[in-house]
């Protein structure tokens, strides 16, 4: 594949400019239509090569072939929280805590270094995404759109609405605390109070994918997060407005479903550049600063990159690993022994990338070539994304299981 370098230049802020309003991650099915229920397409049947969870995959999982275990990884500890349900839930770092909830509405913070709980506290109702929390506050959402609040504690301290059905885990920082609607509004609310900062919101398109687009801050200017549509867009912390608008693709195809184009996963942020993929569409960066194009390759993912200063790693619809240079798009090297395993976001580890699969099984790629240096069994599926938190890495399962690992 060519890179291609026909990034347009930041768009005119004419598209659905912030407003105030009243106060006020899910697999049960792959698509929603705008302003009607869910619609699943069975024709399609999987992001990935397999089934939703409970559905019958499309492909067979590759099987795993016996590998020389080059690197180790030690287990140090293990907690729990509540299942994930139909819904996938990412614990969350802050410093050396690690807070992670289950679909029954259990919170846990526990220490990274030992797994030792902190303080654990239930939400009254069953959540849909979370946690998200920067250590003084601690939140979750429901398909209701509540948004629910806890204090340093695990005391619960206030609930608004984001009004509609949230599957993405709130961002939480900078004094507030962001909440993306499953029909693309983002609302900011006072990390103390939960009044309404500022509301943005972007006209929804026909069909989109039924999954939870992720948001990260930029220094304590921005919030960045992706649209349908293939649209990165910027966000001033401060008052919701647009700082840039930049498409990371374009839909393509005669249609609805062969245009949808949405951005998935996660905008990640590695020194001056932010990067993220669409499904059906590209991976990419541009400048954070301003939304300008650095670089993109078509690509289909069904979860997101990671990166850091030398790779832009991602996982496409088939479940084949890539790494491609950070500079400049340039493909490293590409894995295809995971195919159709139903793998999770990708996390860049020092001299490994992490992917967990529908089988309970995390593996460890070598940055430098894609060879899988490890494997280690877990007790379930891993469809939430793996994360460090201090030097701890941590893995959230399906069933409800959280691990520590300090791989050598």
């Amino acid at each position: 594949m060519m890179i291609l370098n026909d990034f347009r230049r930041s768009m005119p802020q004419t598209m659905a400019m912030s407003q105030s309003v009243p106060a006020a991650s899910s697999r049960r099915g792959i698509f929603k239509r705008a302003g009607s229920a869910v619609l699943t397409l069975a024709v399609l049947g999987t992001l990935g090569g397999c089934g939703l969870f409970g559905t019958k995959p499309a492909h067979e999982p590759t099987p795993l072939t016996e590998i020389k275990q080059a690197l180790t990884v030690k287990q140090i500890w293990t907690a729990s929280v509540g299942k994930a349900g139909a819904y996938s839930f990412a614990p969350v770092a802050v410093g050396n805590a690690v807070f992670a909830a289950g679909a029954n509405g259990s919170i846990v913070r526990v220490d990274a270094d030992t797994g030792a709980s902190t303080w654990s506290a239930k939400a009254d109702t069953n959540i849909t995404a979370g946690p998200g929390s920067d250590g003084e506050a601690t939140v979750v959402a429901t398909h209701k759109g509540d948004v629910i609040a806890f204090d340093h504690d695990g005391k619960p301290s206030w609930t608004a609405n984001a009004g509609s059905e949230v599957l993405t885990a709130p961002l939480v920082g900078r004094g507030i605390v962001v909440v993306r609607a499953i029909n693309n509004r983002v609302t900011a609310f006072d990390s103390g109070t939960g009044s309404v900062r500022w509301s943005y919101s972007q006209p929804s398109s026909t069909l989109t994918l039924r999954t939870g687009t992720g948001m990260t801050f930029v220094g304590d200017r921005a919030v960045v997060t992706g649209f349908p549509g293939g649209k990165l867009v910027a966000l001033d912390a401060n008052t919701g407005n647009p700082l840039w608008i930049t498409p990371l693709s374009f839909p393509k195809g005669v249609t609805e479903v062969e245009r949808v184009n949405d951005v998935t996963g996660s905008p990640v942020v590695f020194g001056r550049q932010v990067c993220g993929a669409t499904f059906q569409g590209r991976v990419g960066c541009a400048d954070v600063q301003t939304g300008n194009g650095l670089w993109a390759r078509d690509f289909s993912s069904p979860n997101g990159v990671t990166q850091d200063e030398r790779v832009v790693a991602a996982v496409n619809t088939d479940g084949a690993v890539y790494a491609f240079n950070a500079a400049d798009g340039s493909t490293l090297w590409q894995n295809d022994k995971l195919k159709y395993r139903d793998l999770s976001a990708p996390l860049a580890l020092g001299r490994v990338v992490v992917v967990g699969d529908k089988q309970g099984y995390l593996h460890f790629l070598s940055r430098e070539n894609g060879e899988i240096l490890a494997r280690v069994k877990l007790s379930g599926a891993i469809s939430a994304q793996p994360i460090l938190a201090g030097q701890t890495l941590v893995v959230q399962t399906r069933d409800g299981n959280i691990y520590g690992f300090r791989p050598d």
